[in-house]
């Protein structure tokens, strides 16, 4: 199975690390486009003037969606951040849309955070994403 790995850019080292399990595993596996660059940068999250240029000159979204399209299932690292346990931002719930859309295999680490935490939540319970519970054998 192939599968890519999703999530917010702040987890891009952890991304490395999990895409390595799932390799061990037997799983083809690929990252988000711009992930080195920002284990590079580890500050460039952040900025998001710098960050918008570079994901408009480098047409990231749509290099996103098409690594979906090639996937058999996508796997989001939905880590503790900014406060909110599972966090799960906007360029994520993209992602989840596409590989829903494509009905392809949705895998969440971690529960999808609660709803009064992020506006999205309910549409993403709605996608039925299986929930890992921080188990990477679980991917099948």
């Amino acid at each position: 199975m192939k599968v890519m790995i999703s999530g917010s850019m702040a987890f891009a080292k952890e991304m490395v690390v999990v895409k390595k399990q799932l390799e061990d595993i037997g799983y083809e596996v690929q990252l988000p486009f711009e992930t080195e660059v920002h284990i590079e940068n580890p500050l460039f999250v952040e900025n998001l003037n710098d960050n918008l240029q570079y994901c408009i000159n480098n047409d990231v979204i749509h290099k996103s969606f098409d690594f979906i399209t090639i996937s058999d299932a996508v796997l989001v690292l939905n880590y503790p951040r900014k406060g909110i346990d599972g966090y799960i931002g906007a360029s994520t719930l993209m992602e989840i849309a596409i590989a829903y859309h494509l009905r392809k295999k949705i895998f969440l680490l971690y529960e999808i955070p609660d709803y009064n935490t992020i506006r999205w939540a309910h549409e993403i319970a709605i996608m039925q994403p299986k929930i890992l519970n921080g188990d990477l054998m679980k991917v099948k």
